[in-house]
């Protein structure tokens, strides 16, 4: 019989802890950073699974079965930081339960493309916002968190089927390139209210770890940056955004 593993939470000693999380602000962004990342995580594997359905074939629906997995296998690493952070990992995710699946319920795709569309474009910019984000964290969370984010074969396997259905009929680019545009505005949308809604996370991005507070400009040329690496996807898609 397999195992579960206890996920009480372990506070860790303070001598095994960094500098920066005797600032319980700190701790606390760290944990809600991590709590969002991880439920994120449980979703894009949930909807990959969903999406498996519609798969033409049954060797797209393996391999989104085992990017669902990649996906899912990265929930545990976070869950345990923050068990040791000493906060309870169901409580760290609960508060982005309803606003991720209003999101998904939202940007439901309609078909199988559409389902390749989100899971690389809108799965890519949540993963280029955390990075952002963890650019003001200590050395071990932001490792954590860059490794947890790790592409789960998305890019080449989407760009692959995307290419092939735009070939085959080039009628298909016009409406996934509004999908894309769709799916840009929302998820940008999502990510500022879950930035402005989590005093921790908001007071995170005012001024991170050994850095100097971030203004309102810095905070605009983020998400400038957000756009662009979203112009850069869609461009290898042969999509227009």
């Amino acid at each position: 019989m397999t195992e579960i593993a206890d996920s009480t939470p372990t506070p860790a000693r303070e001598a095994d802890v960094p500098v920066a999380f005797q600032d319980p602000g700190y701790r606390a962004a760290v944990v809600d950073l991590l709590g969002a990342i991880a439920y994120g995580e449980i979703s894009a594997f949930e909807r990959l699974a969903e999406d498996a359905k519609l798969a033409p074939t049954l060797a797209d629906k393996l391999a989104l079965g085992k990017m669902a997995t990649v996906q899912f296998n990265h929930v545990e690493p976070l869950i345990a930081r923050i068990a040791a952070l000493g906060s309870e990992p169901m409580d760290a995710m609960e508060p982005f339960v309803v606003p991720f699946d209003a999101f998904h319920a939202k940007t439901a795709p309609s078909n199988w493309l559409e389902g390749l569309i989100k899971a690389y474009v809108g799965d890519g910019l949540a993963a280029d916002f955390y990075r952002e984000v963890a650019a003001f964290l200590d050395a071990d969370t932001r490792d954590l968190i860059i490794t947890s984010l790790a592409d789960a074969g998305h890019s080449a396997f989407v760009v692959e089927r995307v290419g092939e259905a735009i070939a085959a009929d080039p009628r298909v680019g016009g409406a996934l390139a509004l999908w894309g545009r769709r799916l840009m505005g929302e998820a940008l949308s999502q990510a500022q209210r879950v930035a402005a809604e989590r005093d921790s996370l908001a007071a995170l991005l005012a001024g991170g770890v050994d850095r100097p507070g971030l203004d309102l400009a810095a905070l605009g040329r983020m998400f400038s940056r957000l756009t662009e690496n979203h112009a850069h996807r869609m461009a290898e898609l042969h999509l227009s955004s």
